[in-house]
Formats: C-alpha cells, sequence, structure tokens
C-alpha cells in the first residue's frame, strides 16, 4: 500500500505543469518574484562596504567584519540544496512565501542587533530561511511563461541575480553613509511584505502538490557539518596561520570526512534530502562546475575592489559602490536579447563569451595603480556588463536543459546551493590572499628602505625640511609602500581571475548543446 501511494504521488507531481500567466498577472508575477529574488541577492553583498561602519561600531577587524557575509553565505549555502525536498513536503508557494516573511524577520532581527555577535547569528538565521526563495523564484518564474519562452523567463531572473551585487555595493555605501548601516537590513521589509502579497494572490491556486517524505535527518545534519566546518576554516585560517594552527588542521578533516560521509549516505539513502542523482547528467555537472567556479570568482572580486578602494584608496563607501554601479547598464540592456536568443544560439558559444568578457575585464583591473582616475577604475566596470549578461542565463539554461517540471526545484536549488557555496569559498580566499601577498610584496619593497639608501636618506632630509622628525617621517614611507604592497597584491588577484576565466571556457565545452527548460528529454544530456 504504501508503495503503491508513493507511486501514485509521484505520478501527480510529474503530472504537475500549470498554464503560464498571461497579460497583468504575467507582469505582476515577474516583478514580486524578481524582487524576491533581488532581495536575497542583494543581502549577499550590501554589507560588502558597510563592513568598516560595522566593524568600527561593534570593535572588531575588518577581517573579523566580512563574518557579516560569510556567516549569511554559509547559512545559505546548508539551506538552498533542501528546496527540493522541502517543496514536496510544503508546496512550492507556501514555502516560498514563508521564506519570504521569515526573511523580513530576520532583517529587521539584524538592523536592531545589539552587538557583533548577534547580528552573525541574525545573518545566519537570515540566510537559513532565504534558501529557497532564489530556487523558488527561478521556478515559479518558468512556471509562468510557456516553454517557448522559458529563455525570457531565466533572462529576467538573471537580471535581478545580475544586478543586485553590483548595486548592493553602491547601495550599502550610500546608506552606509547617509544613514547608518542597520538600514541595508530595514529596506528589506517593505519589498518582502510586497512581494509576500503578491506572490500569494497570483500563485496561491497553483499550489504544487505535497506528498509526506522522511526527514533525512542524517544527510541533513552531514550537509551541516562538512560545510560549516569547512567556510570556518576559511574564515579563521589567515588569522590562525592556517595548518600551523590544530583548530584549523581539525577542521579540515572534519569537513572532509563529512564530505565522504555525505556522498555515501545521500547516494544510497532511498529518500535523501539532496538528490545528488541529478550529476548524472552532463549538462548539469558541467554547467553547475562552470556557473560556481566563475560565480565564486566574480563574487571574491566584487568584494576585494570595494575594500581597496576604501582602505588605501581614499574612497567613501559611496564613491566604492558607485564605481561598480556601471556593471548593471549592459547587463539590462543585453540580458534580454540573450534570453530571445537562447533556443537559435549554442548555449556554450554564449558562455565562452561570458568568460572571455570577464576575464578581459579582470586583466583591465590587472594594470590599476594607485594614481589610477576615476575613470580608469571605472571602465572595467562599465564593460563587466557585457559578460554578466552572458554568464547567468545561459549557463542556467544549460543546468536545466532536459529536466522536467518536478525536477527543475531541485536541480535549482542543488546549482544554487554550489554557486552559493563557491562565492561564500571566493569571499575568504579573496580576503585571505589579499593580505597574505600583500605582506610578501610589503617584505620586498621595504628591502631597499635602509640608511644606506639614497632616495630614503633624500627623502628623511626632505621631511626634516618640513618639520617631521625621523620617525614620522618613516612611518609615511611605511604608509605609501604599504598602499603600494595592497594595491600590487589586488593586481595578482585580479591577473589570476583573467586566467581562471579563460581556463572555465575549457570546462564549459565539456557539456552538450542544450534543449528547453522544463521538457524532459530521453537521456541526451546525460
Amino acid at each position: 500500500m504504501a508503495e503503491a501511494a508513493a507511486g501514485a504521488d509521484a505520478a501527480t507531481i510529474s503530472r504537475f505543469d500549470p498554464p503560464p500567466l498571461t497579460g497583468g498577472k504575467l507582469v505582476l508575477g515577474t516583478v514580486a518574484l524578481s524582487l524576491a529574488t533581488f532581495m536575497n541577492v542583494l543581502d549577499s553583498s550590501i554589507a560588502n562596504v558597510s563592513i568598516p561602519a560595522i566593524a568600527g561600531d561593534f570593535g572588531v577587524s575588518p577581517s573579523q567584519g566580512t563574518w557579516v557575509i560569510t556567516s549569511f553565505a554559509v547559512s545559505n549555502a546548508i539551506s538552498v540544496p533542501l528546496t527540493g525536498w522541502l517543496t514536496q513536503r510544503f508546496g512550492m508557494v507556501r514555502l516560498f512565501t514563508l521564506s519570504i516573511l521569515l526573511f523580513v524577520i530576520a532583517s529587521l532581527l539584524c538592523g536592531l542587533a545589539p552587538n557583533f555577535a548577534t547580528l552573525v547569528v541574525f545573518r545566519v538565521l537570515q540566510g537559513l530561511v532565504a534558501g529557497p526563495m532564489i530556487p523558488l523564484s527561478q521556478s515559479l518564474l518558468l512556471q509562468s511563461y510557456s516553454k517557448e519562452k522559458s529563455g525570457i523567463a531565466l533572462a529576467f531572473w538573471s537580471m535581478t541575480t545580475l544586478v543586485a551585487p553590483v548595486m548592493g555595493p553602491m547601495l550599502g555605501g550610500w546608506i552606509t553613509d547617509s544613514y547608518s548601516w542597520p538600514w541595508i537590513f530595514y529596506i528589506n521589509i517593505p519589498v518582502g511584505l510586497f512581494a509576500i502579497v503578491a506572490t500569494w494572490l497570483l500563485y496561491r491556486d497553483r499550489e504544487s502538490p505535497t506528498r509526506k517524505l522522511p526527514i533525512d535527518t542524517v544527510g541533513l545534519a552531514l550537509l551541516i557539518i562538512w560545510v560549516g566546518a569547512l567556510q570556518i576554516m576559511l574564515d579563521n585560517g589567515k588569522e590562525l596561520d592556517w595548518f600551523a594552527s590544530v583548530w584549523i588542521i581539525a577542521l579540515a578533516l572534519i569537513a572532509a570526512i563529512g564530505f565522504v560521509f555525505f556522498l555515501i549516505w545521500e547516494i544510497s539513502e532511498a529518500h535523501p534530502i539532496v538528490d545528488l542523482s541529478l550529476f548524472k547528467r552532463r549538462n548539469f555537472w558541467a554547467g553547475t562546475l562552470s556557473l560556481s567556479l566563475g560565480y565564486g570568482i566574480f563574487f571574491g572580486n566584487v568584494v576585494l575592489l570595494p575594500l581597496w578602494l576604501q582602505q588605501f584608496m581614499g574612497y567613501t563607501a559611496t564613491w566604492a559602490g558607485l564605481l561598480m554601479a556601471p556593471v548593471g547598464i549592459l547587463a539590462i540592456l543585453i540580458t534580454p536579447f540573450v534570453g530571445k536568443n537562447l533556443q537559435k544560439v549554442d548555449l556554450r558559444i554564449m558562455a565562452t563569451v561570458a568568460f572571455a568578457s570577464f576575464a578581459l575585464v579582470f586583466w583591465m583591473r590587472a594594470q590599476f595603480n594607485v594614481q589610477a582616475d576615476l575613470f580608469t577604475l571605472m571602465l572595467p566596470s562599465i564593460i563587466q556588463g557585457i559578460p554578466m549578461a552572458f554568464f547567468f542565463v545561459p549557463l542556467m539554461a544549460l543546468i536545466l536543459s532536459g529536466l522536467s517540471p518536478e525536477r527543475i526545484p531541485a536541480a535549482a536549488g542543488l546549482s544554487n546551493f554550489v554557486r552559493i557555496t563557491a562565492g561564500a569559498f571566493g569571499t575568504s580566499i579573496f580576503t585571505t590572499l589579499w593580505e597574505d601577498r600583500a605582506a610578501l610584496h610589503h617584505a620586498g619593497l621595504v628591502e631597499s628602505i635602509n640608511g644606506a639608501s639614497l632616495p630614503t636618506t633624500e627623502a628623511l632630509r626632505q621631511f626634516s625640511a618640513l618639520g617631521m622628525e625621523d620617525g614620522r617621517g618613516l612611518a609615511y614611507i611605511n604608509r605609501l609602500i604599504e598602499q603600494q604592497a595592497y594595491m600590487l597584491s589586488a593586481n595578482d588577484l585580479f591577473l589570476a581571475s583573467a586566467g581562471l576565466c579563460l581556463g572555465l571556457i575549457a570546462v564549459v565545452w565539456l557539456s552538450r548543446p542544450g534543449g528547453a527548460v522544463g521538457v524532459a528529454d530521453g537521456g541526451g544530456a546525460h
């Protein structure tokens, strides 16, 4: 009987394919779902330029301040892959609206946080409840459009995912400079409430079928353990001198062992919390790998650039954000064109354009120096709109190609989990390498600063003529060297990013040409 009931449930789910929305309902649904996605993604980057202000208010170091970013990213990464299981258990629409409601409450708590530890706890909560929002907004949007217009749906979804990380620093900088950092969280409240009301009114009669599934508690526990341990290791590795620390070694072992046991358990589990069978599909694993590694590189640069501008180039949070704002211009203009042509142009060619353009942008940034003017700093941001438009839409279409509607929430959740985790790792790795490389450059530059150096003695003589003692003069020289060291370190990372993007082109071509989203194939994408 139980097997028959399960079979009936599965058959009901497989038949679930509601008709597309039309007219004003389609427009309102697109706006509501896009705003929910925008709000979610915005919160992953809006705090970037506010880290110095948050760290200063709570009396912690800037490196500790990055926990505001990574705590959200890690908890979000843990909850995202649960989307497929939760959707089958509670229904797509109920789960989505509940996630937004809890996200709004968590945002309010973040703004009211009395100390840094509490803020981090509330950011963890915010990330956990936000998990299903992005994959479900994607699934609901695809459900709202006809199969022929699935590319347009992905384009609208991707525009919010693309623009939000770039607008985050600009909006966060303006709010921090003009008001105070808690308002970067309070702005979620009106947006979230509108998205809840609009989504429920439009989609409550289009609820997906549900079935009672046993909770894979072991798989969930293992997921939390290995992802949490790995991220904590990355966040604390620099301060604890990496593997010279017993604590870091222990975390690395926990992460590695937890990951292995997680894979073994999920593959053999009858009702896994994460559907790893999706990785049997070539387009899914190749597209997910390309998207995730590319996003990790992109997000690491999104965090690095504002930090460098504020700490060593004298830019305010607002201006650091404004320098990145032009990314959205070309992205918004080109993304609809990309969506309309998904069925006409090989998706792998589009993704190649994205990674080649990203490489060009990062190479341009690798040429920066401390005398770079506003236009020089802003030009790569303008050009970056091109790869942004060709990045998400084709790769998401490739990942979801050939999947039947009932598998899209699980596939979207799993691919977004890998992508978000890569973004969190990118943040930790880039900030760590930036400081490590800066220390190496600083050591090399100070070798020529000594009493036998004519430029040094001449500089100190000039400082003395201006009334500065040798100690103050040497401190000023050290500050200049430090500025140069961090600039050179940033250049190293920008150049490495360019090379990695070129390498990802080869990964894209491991996939096969993608088919329509939401239409099951006969195994051709396997």
